[in-house]
Parts: C-alpha cells; sequence; structure tokens
C-alpha cells in the first residue's frame, strides 16, 4: 500500500533493502524529448518537465541532459538550463573530459 502527498512524493515500505521507500510517481520530473543523442563522450538528451506539482518552486520548462562514460567504473552527468548560463565553482582538480567513452563498462544506464 502506497501513501502518496501531495506534491507526488510516495512512501512504500518493502521487505527488499535493495527497493527505496520513498519515491516519485511516474508522472512527476521530466520526460526525454525527441530522444537520446550520441556523443563521443556518451549521450546528449532534452528534457521536458511534467505537469506535476513542482516541489522547489522556479522550475525550468526544458532542461538538458549531458552524459559521459568517463571510465568502466565512472559516469558523469550535468543537468544545465540551456537558456541561461548559470555560474559554476571551479574545480582545480577535475579538469575537462574529452572522450572517447569507455568501454567494457561496469554499471548500466537508463534514461
Amino acid at each position: 500500500q502506497s501513501l502518496c502527498t501531495l506534491r507526488g512524493c510516495c512512501w512504500s515500505p518493502q521487505s527488499d533493502t535493495n527497493v527505496p521507500w520513498c519515491f516519485f510517481s511516474s508522472n512527476h520530473g521530466y520526460k526525454v524529448d525527441g530522444g537520446l543523442r550520441t556523443t563521443q563522450e556518451g549521450f546528449q538528451a532534452t528534457l521536458t518537465r511534467l505537469s506535476s506539482p513542482s516541489l522547489f518552486k522556479n522550475d525550468i520548462n526544458t532542461v538538458l541532459l549531458m552524459a559521459q562514460y568517463q571510465t568502466q567504473n565512472r559516469f558523469r552527468f550535468k543537468i544545465t538550463d540551456p537558456k541561461t548560463q548559470r555560474f559554476e565553482i571551479p574545480h582545480e582538480h577535475v579538469g575537462p573530459f574529452s572522450g572517447p567513452a569507455a568501454s567494457n563498462l561496469k554499471y548500466k544506464v537508463d534514461v
């Protein structure tokens, strides 16, 4: 038996410890618009916000998902507003990744 709040968060205790007890219903969040586009590093996708209650307000209706298969053990993703550039904190120890995408991955990504 699931209990869902007005904002769309559902609570359903499970005996299986690998299953999250708190989750959002499938009609909450964003959907892939136009499919995945392959890049040298991984893939990109345009995500469009579903009409569901807002959790934090000021939601962005269309966002860009950029994904990189950096190593067999490391997957990096970034979600940005394609219409408005925002400040990003620079990190002196993390340089840009310029592909190609890693192979023989030890993880699986589902979008």
